[in-house]
């Protein structure tokens, strides 16, 4: 199983810039299907100011038992940054359904140390 949060305002769009994400829906993909689990609030990691390394270890502490994210739009820094602290970036723009299926149905791809049972 691979636990991953997405970056979505409306829950069907996947658009969302990860450092003004305010929700993320934590979704479980395993053996070629999804299911959302629950929605996790946080503080946007960028405001007029700038971004810091605190306000993403404060989100990656809310995702802690995710392996991924799934987002709009990142960074570099940011992207970096989660690469870093052991965390899979997933730059994609588009439905949610879709966008998870395609996870789904290709998860030996996108996570393959994972186990997928057929």
């Amino acid at each position: 199983m691979a636990r991953v949060a997405v970056s979505t305002t409306d829950g069907k769009t996947i658009h969302q810039h990860f450092g003004h994400t305010r929700e993320f829906h934590i979704v479980d993909i395993e053996n070629g299907d999804y299911q959302f689990i629950e929605s996790r609030q946080v503080t946007p990691a960028c405001n007029q100011f700038g971004h810091n390394e605190s306000a993403f270890d404060n989100i990656l502490a809310i995702l802690s038992d995710c392996e991924a994210v799934i987002v709009g739009k990142i960074g570099e820094g940011a992207s970096t940054y989660l690469i870093e602290k052991g965390m899979r970036v997933f730059e994609v723009r588009g439905i949610a359904e879709e966008i998870l299926e395609e996870f789904a149905q290709n998860q030996a791809h996108y996570f393959p140390e994972r186990e997928v049972l057929a």
